[in-house]
């Protein structure tokens, strides 16, 4: 699919029903999809038959058909495994996207599988095939609006789909509008900010006050969440670049590398190291 990336948007079905009659070139993109990699653009699976195994930023979920998944583009991930799939996906990079939509694909990041209802799959599984058939008209006038636009409209499903299942801003408790708040914030700041000061100085609220929504909304303190976004990332470089732990803990805001690997050994009980070695081999 990612071969055809035609004005920073890809979409196409695929079928892996059987995997005795795939040709070279199938066979060499499914070997390809099991190695863990990252995309430069937001990814949509729309599982329309069969069973997929995946693993997504090191964790592992299952996907039966009539699901859906979005994969951010900073999110690692590999196929595991998969039994007779049909699945349509297209892809889309930033400047493709409605600006709007951006915004909201980061609020649902992470995004665990969603089984849709009947309907809602007829309806998204239509209009890819109309995307589709869009896409290979290539001499129409306004291919690429008729494109951009149609595929526009399916990430705009499947982020109202995934919408429906949070409660709205109207009805969150004041401890969940801040910790959405907080989580904002850190997505944006984690390498440069380390402290529970520095995020409630931004929010304009006491550390206790910070805390005590964050720990009410999600069970775990300002700093823990902090040190998990940190080392996700560290997780993610160790894995899918060959820079050195040294020069990782450099990228995270981290001039004390004997500080960093403590804090990553504390937190995942074993040495970045250990952990690439395990991971890679």
């Amino acid at each position: 699919m990612f071969d055809d990336f035609d004005a920073g948007i890809a979409i196409e079905t695929m079928s892996f029903e059987n995997l005795s009659i795939w040709d070279d070139a199938t066979l060499k993109e499914f070997e390809v999809a099991k190695q863990s990699h990252r995309e430069d653009r937001h990814s949509f699976f729309l599982l329309e038959k069969g069973t997929v195994h995946i693993e997504i930023d090191f964790q592992e979920y299952q996907i039966n058909q009539s699901s859906i998944i979005y994969v951010h583009p900073d999110q690692i991930h590999r196929i595991l495994a998969m039994e007779n799939v049909v699945v349509s996906s297209w892809a889309m990079n930033n400047e493709s996207l409605n600006p709007q939509y951006l915004k909201l694909l980061e609020d649902i990041t992470p995004a665990k599988p969603l089984v849709l209802k009947e309907e809602e799959f007829s309806i998204i599984s239509e209009a890819v095939s109309i995307a589709i058939k869009f896409s290979k008209r290539k001499t129409d006038k306004l291919y690429h609006s008729l494109l951009k636009d149609s595929c526009n409209a399916l990430a705009a499903f499947v982020i109202s789909q995934y919408s429906e299942l949070a409660k709205s801003t109207d009805k969150a408790s004041r401890f969940e509008i801040v910790t959405k708040a907080f989580r904002e914030i850190l997505e944006l700041n984690y390498i440069n900010l380390k402290r529970p000061a520095d995020y409630a100085k931004k929010l304009h609220l006491s550390i206790p006050y910070l805390n005590e929504c964050v720990k009410h909304a999600t069970g775990y303190s300002v700093s823990n969440h902090i040190q998990q976004r940190i080392i996700l990332e560290a997780k993610r470089l160790l894995y899918y670049s060959d820079q050195s732990v040294k020069e990782i803990a450099t990228a995270l805001g981290y001039d004390d590398y004997p500080y960093f690997s403590r804090l990553f050994t504390k937190v995942t009980g074993m040495t970045a190291l250990a952990f690439r070695n395990k991971k890679r081999g």
